[in-house]
Formats: C-alpha cells, sequence, structure tokens
C-alpha cells in the first residue's frame, strides 16, 4: 500500500494522476460531493444563445440575476449579494467584520478557520459528540455560548458530518447570538440536497435577525464549480452597503449570470436531483447501515459519513482499493477531531454507487479474513 503523506480533496485529481497513474479523466470523484447529473441540461441547451453577453460589462447591480436567485430561493432582492463563489463572499465578510474571537463546530469545513486567521482572529471549536451521531446539543451549546463572542460560522448541512440543524433550532441559536452583538455566518452548500429545504434553510429567518448571513453557491448541487457563482443572503442593510461599498464591481463576468438566471430556474433538473439524491442515500445508508464492518450516520446532504469498526480497517487502505478501481472517497483524517478510522462519499450515479459499495465491502473483508 502506498503510504500517505497527504489526503486528498476532491479536487486534487492531478496529483491522483501522479501518484497513481491514472488519468484524471477515468477517476470518479465520491470526494468532491458534485450533483452526479452534471450541470443543468437547460443551461446546456441555451448558454451558447448568449454568447454575445461578453461584448459588454456586466450590469454591475446583477439585478436580473438577483432576481432569479430571489425567485429561487425566496429571499427579498434587496438582500442578496453576489460573488465569484462562496469563497470570495465568506473572505469579504470575515475581513469587514474582522472577528476577535470566532467558533465553529468540530468538525467542519477547514476553509473558515483560513480566513478567519488571515484577519487576525482566533478560532475556537464546539466539539460534536460522536456518540450523538455528530448531531448538535442545542441546550448545552447556547447554555455555553460566550458573550465575548464576535462570530459563529455553520455548515449546515455540517461537512463531513451530513448532521443539520433545522431552522427552528436555528432561530434559538440567532436569539442567543443576537443578545451577545454575535454574528452567524451559515454556509448553505449542500442545503439544497436536504430531504425537505423548508425545515433547514435559514434564508427566512434574514428578515428578522440582522446578525444573519446566509452562503450558498452552485459548485455543488448546480454541478458548476467552474463558473465561480455564489451569493449571500442578509437582512443587515448597512453590513450589504459596507461589502458593496470594499467589494471589487463585476467580480462574476457576463456569461456566469447569465448561466446563473437560466439554472435557477430550471424545475425539472432540480426536482429530479432532489428526487434521485434523497432515494440514493437511503439506499447507501441501509446498505451500510447493514453491513457490521462499518458505522454509517444519519444523512442530510448529498454525502456520508462513515466508520470503520474493524482493527484491521482504515482510511488509507479503503482509499487505495477505491482508487485501483478509478473510484475516489474522502479519508477524513484531516478534519478535526476526525481521524483515519472515518471516511466520507457522495452520491453518484446507480451504477457508480453499486461499485463503490462492491469495492468498498469486498476490501472490508479480504482484510478481515
Amino acid at each position: 500500500m502506498i503510504e500517505h503523506k497527504e489526503h486528498f480533496h476532491g479536487s486534487d485529481l492531478e496529483k491522483i494522476e501522479q501518484i497513481y497513474g491514472i488519468r484524471k479523466e477515468e477517476i470518479t470523484s465520491f470526494s468532491a460531493n458534485i450533483n452526479p447529473f452534471g450541470i443543468s441540461p437547460l443551461l446546456k441547451e441555451t448558454l451558447c444563445k448568449h454568447m454575445d453577453a461578453i461584448t459588454t460589462y456586466p450590469d454591475r447591480e446583477y439585478s436580473a440575476l438577483r432576481e432569479a436567485i430571489a425567485a429561487y430561493t425566496g429571499a427579498a432582492k434587496e438582500h442578496i449579494l453576489v460573488g465569484n463563489g462562496s469563497t470570495e463572499l465568506i473572505s469579504l465578510f470575515i475581513q469587514i467584520t474582522a472577528p476577535k474571537k470566532a467558533l465553529l463546530f468540530a468538525p467542519t469545513y477547514s476553509e473558515y478557520e483560513r480566513e478567519i486567521s488571515l484577519c487576525g482572529g482566533t478560532t475556537y471549536y464546539y466539539q460534536l459528540q460522536e456518540e450523538n451521531d455528530f448531531k448538535l446539543d442545542l441546550t448545552d451549546f447556547i447554555q455555553n455560548l460566550d458573550s465575548e463572542l464576535d462570530l459563529l460560522v455553520i455548515c449546515n448541512p455540517n461537512n463531513p458530518t451530513s448532521s443539520a440543524l433545522t431552522n427552528t433550532q436555528m432561530r434559538e441559536i440567532l436569539a442567543a447570538c443576537k443578545k451577545n452583538h454575535t454574528y452567524v455566518l451559515v454556509d448553505e452548500t449542500y442545503v439544497e440536497f436536504t430531504e425537505d429545504i423548508s425545515l433547514y434553510s435559514s434564508i427566512p429567518l434574514a428578515k428578522e435577525y440582522d446578525n444573519l448571513i446566509v452562503l450558498r453557491g452552485t459548485s455543488k448541487f448546480f454541478a458548476a464549480p467552474g463558473l465561480r457563482l455564489g451569493y449571500a443572503v442578509t437582512g443587515n442593510g448597512s453590513l450589504l452597503e459596507e461589502i458593496h461599498t470594499k467589494k471589487n464591481p463585476w467580480t462574476i463576468n457576463s456569461l456566469a449570470a447569465v448561466a446563473g438566471e437560466i439554472m435557477f430556474g430550471d424545475n425539472a433538473y432540480i426536482e429530479k436531483t432532489k428526487s434521485f439524491i434523497s432515494s440514493e442515500r437511503k439506499r447507501m445508508y441501509d446498505a451500510f447501515n447493514a453491513n457490521p464492518a462499518f458505522y454509517v450516520y444519519p444523512a442530510h446532504a448529498n454525502f456520508l459519513l462513515v466508520k470503520l469498526l474493524k482493527d484491521e480497517l482504515n482510511a488509507d487502505l479503503l482509499f487505495d482499493a477505491a482508487i485501483k478501481e478509478k473510484l475516489m472517497i474522502r479519508n477524513c483524517a484531516t478534519f478535526p477531531s476526525l481521524n483515519n478510522k472515518f471516511i466520507r462519499f457522495c452520491i453518484m450515479s446507480s451504477d457508480k454507487n453499486d461499485e463503490l459499495l462492491s469495492c468498498l465491502f469486498h476490501a472490508a473483508e479480504s482484510c478481515t479474513k
């Protein structure tokens, strides 16, 4: 087995190509968490008809795009800010608010801590308990909120645990944080994959809580990471004005803006994705739940977190077994509080999901004989 000096992200296909000698085009990435249907068919069919858009500068206000987002999310148009991926908006918000003390859940996505650190802030972690399936103990969390906290960042559903907070729970968190003048940044990258988005999205709360900023992008659900199109929703008018003042104009190119207008309206694609992910998520969960070599955590996003229960099993072994079959999973050892007994993989096509099941189950059986 190859000795790993690093763990691979879903975008590290070039590194995989070099190390394993497998052409990246042949790899099915279960690590990138991207919609298996690819980009919106409506977008694919119609974007070429809008090529002339690049002959002029985009509208500084991105009015048509923001109207499309408003129609898609139910947010007020005036509460919507667009950016060059949600990554730009995370960076902008943290730069402007410059939090000295920030709190994240653990385990979670790491980019937040990097941005906070770059602005001179310190990040603390609230540990999600494995014995509670990494679900938040809301009462304990609120009781232990620090009154000096400047920023709370919540990935919902959370990456990599696939656990999720309802907007009823989020309301309690927002109310407690508002008393302490704490901003709450909610990253909803995966919320569109949930069983019922109306139960989990915090966007409706933006009208009520001015300490809330909700972020979304098009990389995962709309399978368009190269488009670099993200958006934020907040009811804080002064914050929006300051971000508008300090952000560069035209961070979204004309074609990306048009693409957003098109795909946010592709209802057939949206519903097909939701239905498929829901069905396959349950099927994959049930399969792992029935295998004594694994423990699978309840999932709300388009990916599942699995713990390896056999002493002989570890994430390096399963990563190698999968990549040799040109299937790439995520070793979760780099996430705070996890180790190489945890793997994560997303939902792909039914055939590919079957391949992954067969590969991982066979590897688990072989190493324990």
